[in-house]
């Protein structure tokens, strides 16, 4: 253990890792080898683990991180399922059922103990307790509640303070959400562990000679984060830093002298790790594996910035590209010609299997290199994807890439023979603009949001259109619906700085958010009064259903304006679902299709 981990010395290390119910039901037993493992298997005592019976507040623990939290002490997420019927729903109170703050407070404080007992402050229950620390005051502040519909709770403790006094103590902050909504902080809730010292759990560990400088075998859930072959630093370098510190000497040219493709930087970097590489460097073939690992945590702007607890589309599909990205510049895409290269994204298809929200933990990305060619001086790659989340696929799908010198992409005329919608007379009549305002948060690193989940559009941060000026409910080739959007191109905006270094581009998957945000200004015109006071959020992309997209062009600093078309090919009011087709235009040129696009509405309560 690091010495400035205090209140750690002479315990045994901790790695980053999860709990799930069984592991949790052996520490309520006291059985600490099973829910922690082998580091544990020695210690004899029967420590004060945590409550059972009603008194149960947790289901799973989803990471616990030991120096993660916001001041580096080490964090822990954990997570409860909220039944219907809960008995603290149905007690408190008489027709007005809310889960009591004061067992909010417990759940947060039953988090810790887990923490604190892994951590190796296990003593025996008959001689010690764990107690509030005296004289610490703890603030509690509800501003939200968790009522029947809600599916399930979370909590996030970031540790501030660890250490002896003599007794063990710590004091940390506690956030709770409730279906991504934060309802609930704590500041400076305390806890010690009385009747205990330093020299008594030191002791405890010393007899029994577990103590190691190496980490203890676990059984990591597959959702756990994996170790990492290139780090969230080394990707970061090659983001918008010297590109060698990531893939090593070859790449010293790229560092100051020669332009390299990069990935995206913060905010709009989605890559925390690569955990294994199965692909021979420097080489451009066929068959190759690439896994990236990618955080999703509760508290992320783009949560904030969707107003929505599940993640933006955009981030969804930026994931599995960016491990993409890493993975051609690991071939060695830019030795292969003396000119600049930059990287685009050309096609995709792929399928959404499950709602990923703010609980989502860590998500896995595995890609296969399928495809390599280099015809007519242009360099095209593909892959197939697939994204997993605790051992379960979520999101699959199969992406092209090309490598543009900047003549080539001077030179685009965008996307041919595509067949636009354009209005007639008698439908531009009838139309009428949808509201899109600019609210909190406006920029990524805001912390200020206005509101949460429900029949609600985006915030500023996220804003793909300044205005939805032509909505024709009976419109379209369908006559099912047509609506436009339009964005002046403002060299200003977050992204441009974000994506990329020294290739300043509006991502792609922020041209398809700007299509979704149509469909999700149609849905609220719909159903909006419909769906009032009900407990509801928009799904990333509607799930089971596979869209289509192509890319033919860009959007760059210089360009004017963005419009955006949706022609809609199918409403069912039943499963409020809007399903759409439509082009992206940069003054006046077509460069982008979406084909079945689907946008669905979860109504929880």
């Amino acid at each position: 253990p690091r010495p400035d981990l205090p209140g750690r010395e002479n315990l045994p290390p901790m790695i980053t890792e999860s709990f799930g119910d069984q592991r949790l039901s052996a520490l309520r037993r006291g059985d600490l080898s099973e829910a922690f493992g082998g580091a544990f298997s020695g210690i004899q005592v029967r420590p004060q683990t945590l409550p059972d019976g009603r008194m149960k507040m947790l289901d799973r623990i989803t990471e616990i991180s030991p120096r993660g939290g916001r001041f580096g002490l080490g964090q822990i997420k954990a997570e409860i399922d909220i039944p219907q019927d809960a008995w603290f729903l149905t007690q408190h109170f008489c027709d007005d059922p809310v889960m009591p703050g004061t067992l909010m407070y417990e759940s947060c404080m039953q988090s810790l103990r887990v923490f604190l007992m892994r951590m190796g402050w296990v003593v025996d229950a008959e001689i010690a307790a764990f107690e509030p620390v005296l004289e610490v005051q703890s603030q509690l502040r509800c501003r939200g509640q968790v009522i029947p519909g809600v599916k399930k709770a979370l909590y996030e403790i970031s540790i501030k303070e660890l250490g002896y006094n003599p007794e063990p103590y710590a004091i940390a902050d506690a956030l709770m959400f409730a279906d991504g909504n934060r309802i609930v902080q704590v500041l400076d809730m305390s806890i010690r562990l009385s009747g205990a010292n330093r020299e008594m759990i030191e002791s405890i560990w010393a007899s029994q000679g577990n103590v190691s400088t190496q980490p203890q075998t676990q059984t990591i859930a597959a959702s756990d984060i994996l170790p990492a072959i290139y780090t969230g630093q080394q990707i970061l370098e090659y983001a918008i830093g010297k590109p060698s510190i990531c893939f090593g000497e070859q790449f010293k040219p790229f560092d100051s002298e020669r332009f390299l493709a990069r990935l995206p930087n913060p905010p709009y970097l989605f890559v925390d790790r690569i955990t294994a590489v199965d692909a021979e460097f420097l080489k451009i073939k066929t068959g190759g594996h690439v896994q990236g690992q990618f955080d999703v945590k509760p508290d992320a702007w783009y949560f904030k910035a969707n107003r929505q607890s599940s993640i933006p589309f955009s981030v969804l599909l930026e994931f599995p590209l960016q491990v993409c990205g890493w993975y051609s510049c690991f071939m060695g895409s830019a030795f292969t010609n003396d000119k600049e290269l930059h990287y685009r994204n050309l096609d995709g298809q792929a399928t959404l299997y499950e709602d990923i929200d703010v609980n989502a933990g860590t998500l896995t990305a595995d890609v296969y290199s399928t495809k390599a060619a280099n015809s007519a001086g242009m360099l095209i790659q593909s892959f197939k994807f697939v994204v997993t989340r605790q051992g379960r696929k979520v999101y699959e799908g199969d992406t092209t890439f090309g490598f543009f010198s900047v003549e080539a992409l001077a030179n685009q005329v965008g996307l041919r023979g595509a067949n636009l919608y354009e209005p007639d007379t008698a439908e531009k009549a009838r139309a009428r603009a949808l509201p899109f305002n600019d609210v909190a948060p406006f920029l990524p690193e805001d912390e200020q949001l206005d509101a949460f989940n429900g029949m609600i559009m985006p915030a500023k941060a996220l804003k793909m259109l300044d205005s939805i000026d032509m909505f024709i409910p009976d419109g379209g080739p369908n006559k099912l619906g047509f609506v436009r959007g339009t964005k002046k191109v403002n060299p200003a905006d977050w992204y441009f700085k974000a994506h990329f270094y020294q290739d300043p581009v509006i991502p792609g998957s922020l041209g398809l958010e700007s299509f979704l945000q149509l469909l999700r200004a149609v849905a609220i015109d719909r159903w909006g009064t419909q769906l009032s006071g009900r407990i509801c959020h928009f799904e990333p992309i509607a799930v089971g259903m596979k869209h289509v997209w192509s890319y033919r062009g860009q959007v760059i600093p210089k360009d004017d304006r963005v419009t955006v078309d949706a022609c809609i090919t199918r409403i069912d009011d039943a499963q409020h679902l809007i399903v759409a087709d439509g082009f992206l235009k940069v003054d006046g040129r077509i460069i982008y299709s979406m084909k079945d696009f689907a946008l669905k509405v979860d109504i929880t309560g």
